[in-house]
């Protein structure tokens, strides 16, 4: 009797986490999707308006009230070698840039992301997420670094995928979202717009300061912000 009793008031300690686990994940495309709809009609009124302050208010807005926090879905795309690849493959924090071929990346982008994650590939995987044409984003790929994993967005496969189409018709490009190892985002931030008639030095200053903020974010660490 005494044995029956210890295993009930063992079971009454770990039911409560047991059934933590067992509690539905707060996914990003459930928590953007009941949101997103109201988000499109303010943020395109701003535009319309031209009130290039109203729109990113609202865009830190969502992200800050619905987005941080949410776990990310396992989406499927695809690697150069035509094989599909879950995001949760992937281990370590995920430093996460979409990109696509009508977007052109500042002078100094690229050069700047390849040095951070040439330094830092060892603790976080830096992902670049590509719409467009394989033969386009081939090119584009040649730029990068071993250290960064370039994917692509086939559009066909994808197109009933929401997390897919949030990414691309509601949050812009390019963007980064910075994963912890558990899938939660951290953060969800609009890369730096680029004036094309910078010159290289301070294209290259700028965006390496911005990475280097979101490798601290994922480290959870202050990191000096250096550049060449």
């Amino acid at each position: 009797m005494g044995k029956i009793l210890l295993t009930f008031f063992l079971l009454l300690i770990c039911f409560p986490s047991i059934s933590q686990d067992l509690e539905p994940k707060n996914l990003f495309s459930d928590a953007i999707g009941k949101n997103i709809r109201k988000y499109r009609t303010r943020a395109k009124r701003a535009y319309i308006q031209k009130d290039e302050e109203r729109a990113q208010f609202l865009f830190d807005s969502l992200i800050q009230h619905v987005v941080t926090g949410t776990v990310i879905d396992n989406f499927k795309v695809r690697k150069f070698s035509g094989r599909k690849i879950e995001l949760y493959r992937f281990e370590k924090p995920i430093y996460l840039i979409t990109y696509a071929s009508w977007c052109v990346p500042g002078i100094g982008e690229v050069p700047a992301f390849n040095d951070i994650a040439d330094l830092h590939h060892q603790e976080i995987d830096f992902v670049v997420l590509f719409w467009g044409s394989k033969k386009t984003i081939r090119k584009f790929k040649k730029k990068f670094s071993r250290n960064v994993q370039v994917l692509y967005v086939d559009e066909k496969e994808n197109r009933n995928d929401f997390t897919i189409k949030t990414m691309k018709h509601s949050l812009g490009f390019p963007t980064s979202f910075f994963i912890d190892s558990d899938k939660k985002i951290l953060d969800v931030r609009r890369n730096l717009f680029h004036h094309y008639l910078e010159g290289y030095a301070n294209s290259y200053t700028a965006n390496y300061q911005s990475f280097m903020s979101g490798v601290a974010l994922l480290k959870k660490e202050d990191i000096p912000a250096t550049s060449k």
